[in-house]
């Protein structure tokens, strides 16, 4: 009878956990069938009682059409993703690196060196914003992609992430390695890798989405329309009345397929890997 009970409880805890996170998900959601429903919608239509007609009666794709109509659409989506596969190649060179050399090397003043670098992560980057700027003017970096591709070559927080992550590997794998003839590169190359790969496509994921999103840095140092990156290009799509929000939203719907795609494919990784990397260390 107390078992039959407390599998009741449990049930009951399940269902009201369960309608509660079916809650949030909604809350979550429902910007993104905004966006879409908006996206099939006039202007004008798109904010005539939005809750209400939030599935078309007459659907539109006038927006769509404007937007394949228009060369610097897919312009600004081709200067976004080469920057954002730049940006996680030397990103995923670098920052390995530097992980391995902390997890597996010593050296003098490894720890006070990477006290320094996590202290780093207390200094919100908007501080920085004027700074940046004058540098990247000094070095004639302003206007090109560079200037949003350096910034993110070297980033505290995945280091740490994948220094938790080469830590949980015994090491008895990598000193068999040595003994055997194997250089440092060749054990980090032949044999952390390999075995990094959810912590690796975990920084992977979060790097693509948040320098495919970032609207502060090409709003700032790109000013050429033919350089600017797709985040910021959608605000030029405006019309003599001012911005075409349903025209920017049909921009935005397919921008944030490539995310989308990229999570639906990796998530096993990225699950794992942040799973691995958060009790290992």
């Amino acid at each position: 009878m107390g078992t039959l009970l407390e599998k009741k409880k449990i049930t009951a805890s399940t269902m009201l956990y369960s309608i509660m996170v079916l809650i949030i998900a909604l809350l979550m959601i429902f910007p993104f069938i905004f966006m879409i429903s908006a996206s099939l919608k006039t202007t004008a239509a798109a904010f005539d009682k939005p809750l209400a007609n939030i599935i078309p009666k007459d659907i539109y794709w006038g927006n769509y059409k404007a937007l394949f109509a228009n060369p610097n659409y897919f312009l600004w989506i081709w200067n976004s993703f080469k920057v954002v596969v730049l940006s996680i190649l030397l990103r995923g060179f670098f920052v390995t690196m530097a992980a391995y050399a902390f997890a597996r090397l010593q050296f003098k003043g490894r720890n006070i060196l990477l006290f320094l670098s996590l202290s780093t992560l207390a200094i919100p980057s908007d501080t920085t914003i004027v700074a940046r700027y004058l540098l990247y003017k000094y070095l004639h970096l302003l206007n090109t992609h560079w200037a949003i591709i350096i910034p993110a070559i070297f980033d505290v927080f995945f280091l740490f992430l994948l220094r938790q992550f080469f830590v949980g590997i015994p090491k008895e794998i990598t000193e068999a390695a040595i003994i055997d003839g194997c250089s440092h590169y060749q054990v980090y190359y032949r044999i952390i890798l390999p075995l990094a790969i959810p912590a690796l496509m975990t920084m992977v994921i979060f790097s693509f989405v948040y320098i495919w999103n970032d609207f502060a840095s090409p709003f700032i140092f790109i000013s050429s329309q033919k350089q600017q990156l797709v985040t910021v290009g959608l605000q030029y799509f405006t019309s003599a009345a001012g911005a075409n929000y349903s025209l920017q939203m049909a921009g935005a719907s397919i921008v944030v397929l490539l995310p989308i795609i990229l999570f639906t494919f990796a998530q096993k990784y990225f699950i794992e890997g942040m799973a691995s990397s958060g009790v290992k260390g």
